[in-house]
């Protein structure tokens, strides 16, 4: 069984693979101040919950936009797993050309991410992913990483809108039921979720006037499900785009 680990800014998503299909996969909150014993203790708690045995798992790779915590995790691996696990980084395997300036610049998640999107789809892609940033990424139909956008993130957005405005309180990510609101939690979350909507299609829009091609629109991340029906440029959502580009990674460095 492979384990698979993408480290965010706000969330740290976990995932097992038996070969192909995902058994279980778990959500926790990214915390830089914990140690590898208190992170292994959880992953014991999970794995014991959901009836996984812990030396069942014979791989390990990390994607991590969190520099502290990768090395917490490498010992995670190596002294609860008995695993030396593969980081996602420079140097590693990929089978993706990247087109940046400097390529070590591109955050883990994303080449993950358009890993994962070329090998499904096979034609050139626009990957919106609903992180701490939100991020928008091109894979030409060549399956070649071209570069991107990057945005602040919805609850960045609305936690600055908090701290910034005395009066206006902290408010739930949710659809309003109107535009024209009522009353001030409901505004505010009509200008979060339909000012983002606008942001993803105007970004997209571009994106492929830019391209001069007509990529499919795919999202991921936590909260693109609340977006992706509401925009008019995204046709599918990918829930598990990241863990699924983390297995294909790791499977073509076990080929090498």
């Amino acid at each position: 069984m492979l384990l698979v680990i993408d480290v965010g800014n706000s969330n740290i998503v976990l995932g097992v693979y038996d070969a192909v299909r995902l058994v279980r996969n778990w959500r926790i909150a990214t915390d830089k101040a914990k140690t590898h014993d208190e992170y292994g203790i959880l992953l014991h708690n999970l794995f014991q919950l959901s009836g996984i045995n812990q030396s069942d798992i014979s791989g390990i790779i990390i994607s991590s936009v969190v520099p502290p915590l990768t090395g917490v995790l490498e010992l995670l691996a190596q002294q609860y797993f008995t695993v030396r696990p593969l980081v996602v980084g420079p140097g590693i395997r990929t089978g993706m050309p990247i087109h940046y300036d400097n390529p070590k610049e591109v955050g883990a998640d994303r080449i993950v991410n358009a890993v994962a999107g070329y090998e499904s789809y096979q034609t050139a892609l626009i990957i919106v992913d609903f992180g701490t940033a939100t991020t928008f990424d091109y894979v030409n139909g060549k399956g070649e990483y071209c570069g991107g956008a990057i945005a602040p993130g919805l609850k960045i957005s609305l936690e600055a809108l908090f701290q910034r405005a005395s009066k206006l309180p902290r408010v739930e990510i949710a659809k309003p039921p109107m535009v024209i609101a009522k009353n001030t939690v409901n505004s505010m979350q009509a200008g979060i979720v339909y000012g983002y909507v606008g942001l993803v299609d105007g970004i997209v829009t571009r994106m492929k006037a830019e391209a001069r091609d007509n990529p499919k629109v795919i999202a991921t991340g936590g909260l693109a499900r609340l977006i992706a029906p509401e925009s008019k440029t995204i046709d599918q959502v990918e829930e598990f785009l990241t863990l699924e580009g983390l297995r294909i990674i790791h499977q073509r460095n076990r080929e090498v």
